[in-house]
């Protein structure tokens, strides 16, 4: 098998960048980008659609038309052997008359897993496997996640003040951590992601609204999670008030008071009973697990402390964003992680070295999870 070459390496990462345009938008399928290039042009483009279909190749088979056949296919996963609403990518591949793919990884869904590469093989397509796989392995992680553990792959965002501090003490009022650099920023990462999760405490303390808010987004709404374990949610709370019109999920236990979760239900909220986890708590696993199979691949999880260390305790947070500001609380407060939890981020077996950024004065660390 050839290895990839220098121009695969940059034509798959124009795919992937354009691939994530459709992050947070076409779940139960990954965002998968695909170019179609012809002597060294690009002749044809396309991403998932909205709800998973078409596919990012047939979508760019047909923005390409007579063009693609005899040209090269970059695409960020292995184009899928199995029908679902419609024949298989790599039937359609084939049909077009492309004469080489290059693909960035394997499907680990075993209805494809490789059978695709194989079937173009069969065709007598080139086929490319490997170019971009790290980049990709990162944006289709949440897939692989789902395959492989049945679990979404979940980005923890926090905000510390510059002494770690991510809240006064209970009689403070809400702290406002960063700016607004920052805070769109923040909006961008929800729009990427299929559900929001946060829990009581978060709901109870902050009454947050949890909806993308940026110009021209408007339809973008990514599923609203809360876990509460004894049904606090307020019906007046942002949440409450707004819940027929942003798709909202209440995780509960099962020894929850039906007459609560009928209220709930009464003005637009959907329940989901799982069992509880040790000292009475919502088991994470079993949450992450409720939501796979819902579909959902990517979870934007905005919860307070508590929720942020017990991610990294579990080694479920597979990326956390944090945010620290310049300036201090200047007083004892509730500490954006606890000590366990600051460990684990610093030990380079279990996350990468932080990458770093800044929005406006505010510094951002992104630490990932080594798979």
């Amino acid at each position: 098998m050839n290895p990839p070459t220098a121009a695969d390496e940059r034509f798959m990462a124009a795919a992937l960048s354009f691939g994530r345009r459709a992050m947070g938008t076409c779940a139960p399928n990954p965002a998968v980008g695909a170019l179609i290039v012809r002597e060294g042009v690009v002749v044809g483009r396309g991403v998932t659609s909205p709800g998973g279909r078409p596919h990012a190749e047939r979508n760019a088979i047909d923005d390409a038309g007579d063009a693609a056949r005899g040209a090269t296919l970059y695409v960020t996963l292995e184009p899928c052997a199995h029908a679902g609403r419609g024949p298989p990518c790599a039937e359609a591949i084939i049909a077009a008359g492309l004469a080489r793919v290059v693909s960035a990884m394997k499907d680990p869904d075993p209805r494809t897993a490789g059978r695709g590469h194989e079937l173009l093989r069969e065709a007598g397509i080139e086929v490319v496997i490997g170019a971009g796989s790290e980049a990709a392995l990162c944006v289709h992680l949440g897939h692989l996640l789902r395959v492989t553990e049945g679990r979404p792959a979940v980005a923890l965002k926090l905000a510390r003040t510059a002494d770690g501090y991510a809240a006064g003490d209970e009689h403070d009022p809400r702290l406002a951590i960063t700016g607004e650099a920052a805070n769109a920023r923040v909006q961008v990462m929800r729009a990427m992601h299929e559900a929001i999760m946060i829990g009581i405490g978060t709901a109870l303390a902050d009454d947050p609204l949890l909806t993308v808010r940026l110009p021209g987004m408007k339809a973008i709404k990514p599923l609203r999670v809360v876990l509460d374990a004894r049904l606090r949610l307020p019906l007046r709370s942002r949440l409450g008030v707004t819940a027929r019109d942003y798709p909202t999920l209440v995780v509960t236990s099962e020894e929850a008071p039906s007459e609560s979760a009928k209220a709930l239900e009464d003005i637009g909220f959907e329940i989901a009973r799982i069992e509880r986890a040790r000292a009475g708590r919502l088991d994470l696993r079993a949450a992450l697990r409720l939501l796979a199979e819902r579909g959902v691949a990517r979870v934007f999880s905005e919860g307070g402390p508590r929720i942020a260390s017990a991610l990294i305790g579990q080694n479920l947070a597979d990326e956390v964003i944090l945010f620290t500001a310049q300036k201090p609380l200047g007083r004892p407060g509730l500490p954006a992680l606890d000590a366990s939890a600051l460990v684990a981020l610093e030990d380079r077996s279990r996350y990468a070295a932080p990458r770093l950024a800044h929005f406006g004065a505010d510094e951002m660390r992104l630490y990932q999870r080594r798979l």
